[in-house]
Protein backbone atom coordinates (compact mmCIF):
# COMPACT_ATOMS: atom_id res chain seq x y z
CA UNK A 1 0.00 0.00 0.00
CA UNK A 2 1.46 3.74 -1.26
CA UNK A 3 1.99 5.64 1.91
CA UNK A 4 0.96 9.24 0.80
CA UNK A 5 2.65 10.98 3.07
CA UNK A 6 6.04 9.82 1.74
CA UNK A 7 5.07 11.74 -1.62
CA UNK A 8 3.21 14.85 -0.21
CA UNK A 9 5.96 17.32 -1.45
CA UNK A 10 5.91 15.74 -4.73
CA UNK A 11 5.16 18.67 -7.70
CA UNK A 12 3.34 17.51 -10.24
CA UNK A 13 5.18 17.61 -13.82
CA UNK A 14 3.66 17.48 -17.16
CA UNK A 15 6.11 14.26 -19.49
CA UNK A 16 4.13 14.61 -22.88
CA UNK A 17 2.74 14.02 -25.06
CA UNK A 18 3.97 17.44 -26.32
CA UNK A 19 1.55 19.45 -28.34
CA UNK A 20 2.68 22.93 -29.81
CA UNK A 21 -0.32 25.24 -29.86
CA UNK A 22 -0.84 29.05 -30.08
CA UNK A 23 -0.32 29.95 -33.84
CA UNK A 24 -2.38 31.22 -35.94
CA UNK A 25 -1.94 29.75 -39.59
CA UNK A 26 -5.35 30.41 -41.46
CA UNK A 27 -8.15 33.47 -41.48
CA UNK A 28 -10.69 34.31 -43.92
CA UNK A 29 -13.75 36.58 -43.56
CA UNK A 30 -17.24 37.51 -45.38
CA UNK A 31 -16.51 40.09 -47.22
CA UNK A 32 -20.08 41.07 -47.65
CA UNK A 33 -20.47 40.88 -43.80
CA UNK A 34 -17.10 41.02 -42.28
CA UNK A 35 -18.47 40.46 -38.70
CA UNK A 36 -18.50 36.47 -40.08
CA UNK A 37 -14.73 35.35 -39.14
CA UNK A 38 -13.18 32.05 -39.65
CA UNK A 39 -9.78 31.36 -38.03
CA UNK A 40 -7.39 27.60 -38.29
CA UNK A 41 -4.90 27.52 -35.50
CA UNK A 42 -2.16 25.10 -36.09
CA UNK A 43 -3.54 22.68 -33.51
CA UNK A 44 -6.83 24.09 -32.30
CA UNK A 45 -9.44 23.12 -34.78
CA UNK A 46 -11.67 25.77 -36.75
CA UNK A 47 -13.34 28.79 -35.23
CA UNK A 48 -15.90 31.21 -36.13
CA UNK A 49 -16.95 34.09 -34.89
CA UNK A 50 -20.20 36.06 -36.37
CA UNK A 51 -19.92 39.34 -34.33
CA UNK A 52 -16.41 41.02 -35.53
CA UNK A 53 -14.25 38.60 -33.07
CA UNK A 54 -16.03 39.05 -29.71
CA UNK A 55 -16.91 35.96 -29.23
CA UNK A 56 -16.08 32.69 -30.80
CA UNK A 57 -17.28 29.07 -31.15
CA UNK A 58 -14.97 25.94 -32.33
CA UNK A 59 -16.93 24.37 -34.81
CA UNK A 60 -14.36 21.67 -35.96
CA UNK A 61 -13.99 19.93 -32.59
CA UNK A 62 -15.93 16.22 -34.27
CA UNK A 63 -13.49 16.25 -37.28
CA UNK A 64 -10.29 13.39 -36.47
CA UNK A 65 -7.85 15.92 -36.79
CA UNK A 66 -7.52 19.90 -35.67
CA UNK A 67 -4.24 20.56 -37.17
CA UNK A 68 -5.26 23.26 -39.58
CA UNK A 69 -3.37 24.87 -42.61
CA UNK A 70 -5.50 27.41 -44.72
CA UNK A 71 -9.37 27.73 -44.92
CA UNK A 72 -11.22 29.47 -47.89
CA UNK A 73 -14.57 31.00 -47.89
CA UNK A 74 -16.25 30.84 -51.61
CA UNK A 75 -17.75 34.65 -51.35
CA UNK A 76 -21.08 34.33 -54.09
CA UNK A 77 -21.47 32.15 -51.20
CA UNK A 78 -20.16 32.24 -48.25
CA UNK A 79 -21.96 29.02 -46.85
CA UNK A 80 -19.68 27.03 -48.53
CA UNK A 81 -16.12 26.99 -46.81
CA UNK A 82 -13.15 24.82 -47.23
CA UNK A 83 -10.44 23.85 -44.92
CA UNK A 84 -7.06 22.29 -45.77
CA UNK A 85 -5.74 20.73 -42.98
CA UNK A 86 -1.94 19.86 -41.64
CA UNK A 87 0.11 23.17 -40.93
CA UNK A 88 2.21 24.63 -43.92
CA UNK A 89 5.01 25.91 -41.85
CA UNK A 90 7.70 23.38 -41.62
CA UNK A 91 8.83 23.92 -37.96
CA UNK A 92 10.25 21.27 -36.00
CA UNK A 93 6.69 20.72 -34.34
CA UNK A 94 4.39 21.45 -36.74
CA UNK A 95 1.11 19.45 -37.37
CA UNK A 96 0.44 16.94 -39.99
CA UNK A 97 -2.60 16.95 -41.45
CA UNK A 98 -4.87 14.16 -43.20
CA UNK A 99 -6.50 16.39 -46.49
CA UNK A 100 -9.30 18.84 -47.38
CA UNK A 101 -12.52 19.24 -45.82
CA UNK A 102 -15.66 21.05 -47.27
CA UNK A 103 -18.62 22.70 -45.69
CA UNK A 104 -21.78 24.20 -47.43
CA UNK A 105 -23.77 24.98 -44.11
CA UNK A 106 -21.23 27.73 -43.18
CA UNK A 107 -19.36 25.37 -40.90
CA UNK A 108 -21.86 23.23 -38.79
CA UNK A 109 -21.24 20.30 -40.89
CA UNK A 110 -18.06 18.84 -42.87
CA UNK A 111 -16.85 16.52 -45.68
CA UNK A 112 -14.19 15.05 -46.18
CA UNK A 113 -12.96 15.59 -49.92
CA UNK A 114 -9.73 13.74 -50.60
CA UNK A 115 -5.86 14.69 -50.65
CA UNK A 116 -5.16 12.95 -47.77
CA UNK A 117 -1.47 11.88 -48.29
CA UNK A 118 -0.50 16.01 -49.07
CA UNK A 119 -0.05 15.58 -45.10
CA UNK A 120 -0.13 19.26 -44.72
CA UNK A 121 -2.42 22.06 -47.26
CA UNK A 122 -0.80 25.66 -46.61
CA UNK A 123 -2.66 27.66 -49.54
CA UNK A 124 -6.62 27.41 -50.83
CA UNK A 125 -8.52 29.66 -53.91
CA UNK A 126 -11.22 29.11 -55.19
CA UNK A 127 -12.54 30.46 -58.46
CA UNK A 128 -14.41 33.80 -57.91
CA UNK A 129 -16.92 32.80 -59.61
CA UNK A 130 -17.46 29.15 -59.83
CA UNK A 131 -17.81 27.26 -57.00
CA UNK A 132 -16.95 24.06 -58.35
CA UNK A 133 -12.99 25.21 -59.32
CA UNK A 134 -10.65 25.19 -56.42
CA UNK A 135 -7.10 25.48 -56.01
CA UNK A 136 -5.30 24.05 -53.31
CA UNK A 137 -1.50 23.86 -52.22
CA UNK A 138 0.29 21.58 -50.56
CA UNK A 139 3.45 21.69 -48.57
CA UNK A 140 3.43 17.98 -48.06
CA UNK A 141 5.23 16.52 -44.99
CA UNK A 142 8.82 18.43 -44.10
CA UNK A 143 10.16 15.18 -42.69
CA UNK A 144 9.44 12.66 -45.75
CA UNK A 145 9.90 12.93 -49.35
CA UNK A 146 6.87 12.73 -51.45
CA UNK A 147 4.93 12.99 -54.38
CA UNK A 148 1.98 13.88 -52.99
CA UNK A 149 2.73 17.65 -52.62
CA UNK A 150 2.97 20.24 -55.05
CA UNK A 151 -0.52 22.44 -57.01
CA UNK A 152 -3.97 20.50 -57.14
CA UNK A 153 -7.31 21.67 -58.80
CA UNK A 154 -10.17 20.64 -58.70
CA UNK A 155 -13.36 21.12 -61.31
CA UNK A 156 -16.01 19.44 -59.76
CA UNK A 157 -16.44 20.72 -56.68
CA UNK A 158 -13.36 18.01 -54.84
CA UNK A 159 -14.88 15.13 -56.17
CA UNK A 160 -11.97 14.28 -57.89
CA UNK A 161 -8.06 16.29 -57.93
CA UNK A 162 -5.38 16.90 -60.70
CA UNK A 163 -2.17 17.48 -59.72
CA UNK A 164 -1.29 20.80 -62.05
CA UNK A 165 2.11 21.70 -60.90
CA UNK A 166 5.41 19.78 -59.47
CA UNK A 167 8.83 19.71 -59.26
CA UNK A 168 10.58 17.14 -56.66
CA UNK A 169 9.60 15.18 -53.85
CA UNK A 170 10.57 17.83 -51.47
CA UNK A 171 9.26 20.90 -52.55
CA UNK A 172 5.30 22.16 -51.77
CA UNK A 173 3.27 25.07 -52.48
CA UNK A 174 4.27 28.34 -50.15
CA UNK A 175 1.96 31.18 -51.59
CA UNK A 176 -0.29 31.40 -54.23
CA UNK A 177 -2.26 33.92 -55.75
CA UNK A 178 -4.78 34.32 -58.53
CA UNK A 179 -6.04 37.54 -60.59
CA UNK A 180 -8.97 39.33 -59.40
CA UNK A 181 -10.20 40.52 -62.51
CA UNK A 182 -8.86 36.92 -64.57
CA UNK A 183 -9.10 33.56 -62.64
CA UNK A 184 -6.94 31.91 -65.08
CA UNK A 185 -4.23 33.96 -64.09
CA UNK A 186 -2.15 32.54 -61.02
CA UNK A 187 1.01 33.33 -59.93
CA UNK A 188 2.82 30.38 -57.06
CA UNK A 189 5.47 29.61 -55.42
CA UNK A 190 7.52 25.92 -54.89
CA UNK A 191 9.54 25.71 -51.63
CA UNK A 192 12.33 23.42 -51.22
CA UNK A 193 13.05 21.94 -47.88
CA UNK A 194 13.52 19.03 -45.91
CA UNK A 195 13.65 18.61 -42.09
CA UNK A 196 15.45 16.04 -40.01
CA UNK A 197 15.20 15.67 -36.19
CA UNK A 198 18.60 17.83 -36.29
CA UNK A 199 18.71 19.91 -38.95
CA UNK A 200 16.90 21.95 -41.70
CA UNK A 201 17.97 22.86 -45.18
CA UNK A 202 16.06 25.26 -47.24
CA UNK A 203 15.89 26.85 -50.67
CA UNK A 204 17.14 24.21 -53.67
CA UNK A 205 16.61 23.51 -57.28
CA UNK A 206 12.93 22.69 -57.26
CA UNK A 207 11.79 25.95 -55.04
CA UNK A 208 10.59 28.99 -57.82
CA UNK A 209 7.96 31.35 -59.03
CA UNK A 210 5.20 29.99 -61.63
CA UNK A 211 3.00 31.58 -63.59
CA UNK A 212 -0.12 30.19 -65.36
CA UNK A 213 -2.54 32.31 -67.77
CA UNK A 214 -4.89 28.92 -68.77
CA UNK A 215 -6.01 28.17 -65.10
CA UNK A 216 -3.09 25.47 -64.89
CA UNK A 217 -2.97 24.04 -67.90
CA UNK A 218 0.79 25.22 -68.49
CA UNK A 219 3.17 26.97 -66.31
CA UNK A 220 5.94 29.05 -66.99
CA UNK A 221 8.97 29.18 -64.19
CA UNK A 222 9.71 33.04 -64.00
CA UNK A 223 13.54 33.62 -62.98
CA UNK A 224 14.71 37.14 -61.61
CA UNK A 225 15.30 38.49 -64.88
CA UNK A 226 12.37 37.09 -66.87
CA UNK A 227 9.99 38.08 -63.47
CA UNK A 228 11.35 41.80 -63.72
CA UNK A 229 11.03 41.50 -67.16
CA UNK A 230 7.73 40.45 -67.11
CA UNK A 231 6.81 43.12 -65.18
CA UNK A 232 8.48 45.87 -66.83
CA UNK A 233 6.44 44.41 -69.77
CA UNK A 234 2.92 44.79 -67.90
CA UNK A 235 3.88 47.88 -66.86
CA UNK A 236 4.90 49.50 -70.12
CA UNK A 237 1.25 48.69 -71.77
CA UNK A 238 -0.29 51.18 -69.29
CA UNK A 239 2.31 53.75 -69.38
CA UNK A 240 0.28 56.08 -71.47
CA UNK A 241 -2.04 56.18 -68.42
CA UNK A 242 -0.29 56.66 -65.37
CA UNK A 243 2.87 57.01 -66.28
CA UNK A 244 4.51 58.16 -62.96
CA UNK A 245 2.63 55.84 -61.14
CA UNK A 246 3.10 52.79 -62.42
CA UNK A 247 6.88 53.69 -63.62
CA UNK A 248 7.34 54.13 -59.78
CA UNK A 249 5.44 50.66 -58.66
CA UNK A 250 7.71 48.44 -61.59
CA UNK A 251 10.74 50.50 -60.20
CA UNK A 252 9.50 48.96 -56.84
CA UNK A 253 8.39 45.53 -57.11
CA UNK A 254 12.10 44.94 -58.88
CA UNK A 255 13.76 45.99 -55.83
CA UNK A 256 10.86 43.94 -53.61
CA UNK A 257 11.76 40.88 -55.62
CA UNK A 258 15.48 41.23 -55.68
CA UNK A 259 15.37 41.73 -51.94
CA UNK A 260 13.05 38.34 -50.84
CA UNK A 261 9.94 40.32 -49.81
CA UNK A 262 7.57 37.21 -51.52
CA UNK A 263 4.71 37.73 -53.79
CA UNK A 264 4.18 41.74 -52.70
CA UNK A 265 5.12 42.98 -55.85
CA UNK A 266 3.44 40.03 -57.71
CA UNK A 267 0.40 41.55 -56.61
CA UNK A 268 1.59 45.14 -56.98
CA UNK A 269 2.71 44.89 -60.54
CA UNK A 270 0.23 42.23 -62.29
CA UNK A 271 -2.88 42.57 -60.36
CA UNK A 272 -2.79 46.17 -60.01
CA UNK A 273 -2.93 46.47 -56.27
CA UNK A 274 -1.74 49.26 -53.93
CA UNK A 275 1.69 50.03 -54.12
CA UNK A 276 2.80 48.68 -50.40
CA UNK A 277 5.49 51.32 -48.43
CA UNK A 278 8.74 50.42 -48.57
CA UNK A 279 10.96 51.13 -44.98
Amino acid sequence: ELDLDKISNLKIRSIGPSNMSGRITAIDVVTKNTKIIYVGAASGGVWKSENGGTAWKPIFDEQPTQNIGAINIFQDNPNIVWVGTGEGNPRNSMNLGNGIYKSVDGGKTWKHMGLGQTKTIHRIISDPKDPNVLYVGAMGDPFSPSENRGLYKTNDGGKTWKRILFSNKTSGVADLVIDPKNSKKLFATLYEHKRTTHYFKSGGPGSGIYLTEDGGESWKKLTTKKLISYMEDRSNQELRHEPVKLARACNQAAWRFQHNSGLDMLKLICFNEPIPSLH
